[in-house]
């Protein structure tokens, strides 16, 4: 059997109900059939074939993305694309998404292929005034060729002075400006200091080069101080006392404060001593210095807080004087950082409730039980723990969203949103979430409310929790806190021996539920697992792994993703705390943050974690955890239950003998 009839055997198989060969009429289609064929012959019009859509044209010439069938052929033959039948589908759909990624690689190819005349008539009608340093320099080589000197003159000016290389277009550009001599030593010098302000200090000795010999030190000694900060510092003998001198000495000393504040403060005090540091660069290096000192937990990090004066302190300062006196227990000091916080951050919860436990130690019971009662009211972390210390029941607050039948029915129906569900029932979610978006960002809040209803109803979690969050709905779980694949999520959590809700939590805080998604550090999924670790797992467990789509395969992902958790569980004694952080901030992090020798309060642990991302991870998913398991289960898991303390490193421990 040769290739094409494998492949219509099995899109016939995929139709379900066989359809003939000679297509039937439109009508006779269901949407499901519609989706079927579409994610079938797809991959093959992305490569440029599409003779598989010719047997199925009829019912996806019906379908609300046949669009972007016909955009994926095109673009995939960009090269040899009849540019009168791109221009005609442009016309036709030109605001489809699908139509304006065309038009933007379209454009692309004519400026590559030299069609400057068609590239500047797309240009000047789509991007032009955009601020697209690409495209504005394509145009402007365009222009070159048609003579616009005063405009590419004023615009390529405008494009060289930024502190950051430009896009590979533009050279020719300030090539043409260098030959018509309007590029001077002063735009050269304008954005040699943009560039070093930026701290783009190798695009500063570029620009250097033909300028005066000083400039090329300067930029070298700003290479310096970043790549080689100690040894920058310790040749500083000879350093003239000058301006630009002091801020290379600054610099350095930031560089070394993240990695060792306390080397840094030793090297501060010696300069400091030697050179005329304005009243402000001293008070920016102290502070700097000593937040460090704080989120590398350091012993002396409280003195350091402490000791800075009045002009230095600021919000920052104070929640890390709050959490270096939470860290020693020292309650009268937190009582005293809390004041010295902005009035409206005082009333945010943390500080709420570590004023109530602050002021239940200082032995003012009635005014920290009032602070408690408020907070008990609340369904989050600090709320839950504020029930815990009263022994409240939960105030889960599950309130369902009204569905308005005559709105829905009318979203239901609005062809942008449309376009979003069907993107993600054939599993194209990154485009269908950012069609979503765009659709409902310019709905009534009566009306996103209602579109959340609907993502739900559908099946689309993502996109039914950020839209109600978007207008404030806080209080449907169910559309909130959903329950997707509830049986995998049983089955291999118990496969894991870990609670299933607690995988949920992981799972939401993690994705939303988004099986697609990829991070910024390539974590993929629904449990956002790395392709390493994933790969790792799944010979651990003896589990097939074919990257990315096994890790965008739900069950795969949940089933890899609670195990790895399970091996974070096992790897911290068990402690739900530290595993969460794990898996989120890497393991190795979670064991440079353990305590040094004596055990901690995990409340006081989870404050002091010095990435706010995961500090903030770990509430959210302690929180998560405790509302899945009343959904799933309809009963109160007292969250101070899930918080054992938090011990040191065994090998502290023995030393202390």
């Amino acid at each position: 059997m040769n290739s094409a009839w494998r492949f219509h055997a099995v899109i016939a198989g995929v139709l379900l109900a066989g359809a003939p060969c000679d297509a039937p009429s439109a009508e006779t289609y269901d949407i499901e059939k519609q989706r079927a064929a579409f994610r079938a012959v797809r991959p093959e019009v992305e490569r440029g074939n599409w003779q598989p859509v010719l047997q199925y044209e009829q019912m996806l010439r019906d379908y609300v993305l046949w669009p972007d069938l016909e955009a994926s052929y095109f673009r995939s033959r960009l090269r040899i694309a009849d540019h009168a039948q791109v221009g005609a589908f442009l016309d036709q759909h030109g605001t489809l998404k699908p139509a304006r990624e065309l038009r933007y690689q379209f454009s692309l190819h004519l400026a590559d292929a030299g069609h400057l005349s068609e590239y500047l008539d797309i240009y000047r009608q789509y991007y032009q005034g955009l601020n697209i340093a690409k495209l504005d320099c394509l145009a402007l080589q365009a222009e070159i060729r048609e003579g616009r000197q005063n405009r590419i003159i004023s615009r390529g000016l405008d494009l060289w002075l930024v502190g950051e290389s430009q896009a590979d277009e533009c050279d020719p550009v300030f090539a043409h400006l260098r030959a018509a001599s309007a590029l001077t030593d002063d735009h050269y010098e304008k954005r040699f200091a943009l560039a070093v302000d930026e701290r783009h200090f190798s695009l500063a000795r570029f620009l250097s080069r033909p300028l005066s010999t000083g400039y090329l030190e300067q930029a070298n000694s700003w290479l310096m101080a970043q790549n080689h900060s100690l040894e920058f510092l310790r040749g500083h003998a000879d350093r003239v006392d000058n301006g630009v001198g002091r801020q290379q000495m600054i610099y350095a000393i930031e560089r070394i404060a993240f990695s060792d504040p306390l080397l840094a403060s030793e090297n501060w005090i010696a300069l400091r001593k030697k050179y005329r540091f304005t009243a402000g660069q001293q008070h920016f290096i102290s502070r700097h210095i000593a937040l460090w000192a704080a989120r590398r937990q350091l012993p002396e990090a409280s003195a350091m807080l402490y000791s800075l004066p009045p002009a230095a302190l600021d919000a920052e300062v104070g929640r890390w004087m709050i959490r270096t006196s939470l860290r020693r227990q020292d309650w009268a000091n937190v009582l005293r950082a809390i004041a010295l916080l902005p009035e409206d951050e005082q009333g945010a919860e943390e500080w709420q409730y570590w004023e109530a436990v602050a002021l239940k130690y200082a032995g003012e019971e009635e005014p920290a039980t009032a602070k408690l009662n408020k907070l008990a009211t609340t369904r989050s972390y600090y709320g839950f723990l504020a029930a815990d210390a009263l022994g409240n029941d939960y105030a889960f607050a599950d309130s369902r969203l009204i569905t308005d039948d005559k709105v829905a029915a009318r979203l239901a129906e609005m062809p942008a949103l449309i376009r979003a569900r069907e993107l993600f029932h054939v599993g194209l979610e990154g485009r269908g979430r950012s069609e979503w978006d765009a659709a409902v960002r310019i709905l009534t809040p009566h009306e996103q409310a209602q579109a959340a209803i609907l993502a739900h109803q559908w099946g689309w979690h993502s996109r039914a929790i950020a839209t109600a969050s978007m207008v404030g709905e806080f209080d449907d779980l169910m559309i909130r806190y959903p329950l997707p694949w509830r049986e995998d999520f049983a089955q291999y959590s118990q496969d894991a021996n870990i609670n299933d809700s607690w995988a949920y939590g992981i799972a939401r805080s993690e994705s939303l539920f988004m099986r697609d998604i990829r991070s910024a550090a390539g974590a993929i999924g629904i449990m956002q697992i790395l392709p390493e670790t994933g790969k790792r797992m799944a010979r651990e467990i003896r589990f097939p792994y074919s990257g990315l789509a096994t890790l965008t395969d739900s069950a795969s992902n949940i089933r890899l993703g609670t195990m790895y958790l399970r091996k974070m569980f096992d790897r911290f004694d068990e402690n739900k705390v530290l595993a969460t952080a794990a898996y989120n901030a890497g393991p190795l992090n979670v064991e440079a943050w353990l305590p040094g020798a004596s055990q901690l309060d995990a409340r006081i642990w989870i404050e002091n974690i010095p990435y706010n991302e995961t500090r903030a991870y770990v509430r959210r998913v302690l929180t998560a955890d405790a509302i899945f398991h009343w959904r799933l289960t309809g009963k109160t898991r007292r969250l101070s239950t899930e918080l054992p303390a938090i011990n040191p490193p065994a090998e502290a421990v023995a030393g202390i003998d």
